[in-house]
């Protein structure tokens, strides 16, 4: 927290407050500087404002649990900090360039409103565990959210397979038709992928499912005060106990929810890359209706599947998440380090492009097309050529020589047909 905000006190009332720098000392800091080292956490910690008012609520509680606060400071820290969250969902709590980030503006709003309560809310918290604890709370809010997505689009998949399930439909290897398949078997592929999917972010969940409000700067609080009030308060199912792992684990829990999440862009992007090629007029075994697709600006006749496309980019979006996450935090000796904050960006940017990927995949499936006739007309012969081979094994012949019947029959009528 950089700033601190001293009270005037005349009769023993609060009367007024002006800003100072929680480590100011004896010079100024220079803007340019200031700019840089505040970055865009001005913006992005909008996001968070929530999370830290949330876990202030809880650290507030304990002060008082522990004979800090009085009960009249706790009702004032409590009212004013649900009129923050109130004024942010209104879009009307804003964090400037000199408050750097969230958890200044509300310690900042707290003292002007609050009087002497609100310079007691930072009593036996850093800046490191308020930033890891408010974000942990939102990583697990947001990953809640997407697996919640991730049923709704399963389930849609389910509806989509029993409808259309029976529809045979070409399976390909080498971008070659190679056996039968159906739309069904295509379809339960990618329900089924994204199921895998949801276990491994319940991993991930899993991990991250832990307090660390009371590790304070990353060597613990020289003061009894009650973590495991807070991880109750909080809804964390247990304590991250060691203080130094605590911020250790900055980065590298960031690093193991976006893998998690880069999972379920992984099947979006297998599925997305299948349909732009059954898509294909010269295949057309899928349509999108004509509002899911755009235009080009020179050719008339386009209808483009920008929204496959994109859905098929933002894997490779979130893996540049992942590994710029990585790259931030390794070789960093332990303990808390400014090179951490650069983690916050790409996660909060993952996050928000999986829920994005995942609603718009539904989407997707809730209106895609079967042309049936179109898929019955590809299955070919040739797709046939295996179970030919296991018939004639199923009379007694050895399979290599039945591949090899078989292999000489369709060789055969590719060249009469070129003729």
């Amino acid at each position: 927290m950089l700033f601190e905000i001293t009270s005037f006190v005349v009769n023993s009332q609060f009367i007024g407050y002006r800003r100072m720098k929680l480590w100011q000392k004896n010079y100024k800091l220079n803007k340019q500087i200031e700019e840089f080292t505040v970055g865009a956490d001005p913006v992005l910690d909008l996001q968070l404002l929530k999370y830290d008012c949330l876990a202030s609520m809880a650290h507030a509680r304990m002060l008082r649990k522990i004979g800090i606060l009085s009960k009249t400071q706790l009702s004032l820290l409590l009212r004013e900090l649900k009129h923050i969250m109130a004024l942010d969902q209104k879009g009307k709590f804003k964090i400037s360039k000199a408050d750097e980030d969230c958890h200044t503006a509300i310690e900042n709003h707290l003292i002007k409103t609050c009087g002497p309560a609100g310079k007691m809310i930072h009593t036996f918290r850093s800046r490191n565990d308020q930033v890891l604890t408010a974000l942990r709370l939102l990583y697990m809010d947001r990953m809640q959210t997407i697996a919640g997505l991730l049923v709704k689009t399963v389930e849609t998949l389910t509806v989509f397979k029993k409808k259309n399930g029976r529809t045979p439909l070409p399976g390909f290897t080498h971008t070659r038709k190679a056996m039968p398949s159906s739309i069904g078997l295509w379809a339960a592929s990618i329900r089924d992928a994204l199921r895998d999917d949801r276990k491994i972010l319940k991993a991930a969940l899993d991990l991250i499912d832990q307090s660390p409000l009371g590790t304070g700067a990353g060597y613990g609080i020289p003061y009894k005060i009650d973590r495991a009030y807070t991880q109750k308060l909080m809804g964390f199912r247990r304590m991250q106990k060691n203080p130094i792992y605590a911020q250790n684990s900055r980065g590298k829990f960031e690093a193991f929810i976006l893998n998690a999440l880069s999972m379920i862009l992984f099947d979006i992007n297998k599925a997305c890359t299948d349909l732009i090629f059954f898509t294909l007029p010269e295949f057309g075994f899928f349509q999108l209706p004509d509002e899911f697709l755009t235009g080009s600006s020179i050719m008339p006749q386009k209808k483009n599947p920008d929204v496959l496309e994109l859905l098929r980019g933002h894997y490779h979006a979130l893996l540049a998440y992942e590994i710029q996450v990585k790259n931030s935090t390794v070789n960093l000796i332990s303990g808390y380090h400014r090179d951490m904050q650069l983690t916050k960006e790409p996660i909060l940017k993952g996050l928000t492009l999986t829920i994005m990927s995942l609603r718009i995949f539904e989407l997707v499936f809730q209106n895609l097309q079967v042309n049936k006739t179109r898929c019955r007309q590809a299955m070919t012969s040739e797709l046939f050529a295996t179970q030919k081979a296991y018939d004639l094994v199923a009379q007694g012949l050895p399979f290599r020589e039945a591949y090899q019947i078989v292999a000489k029959e369709l060789f055969t009528k590719q060249t009469l047909d070129k003729k």
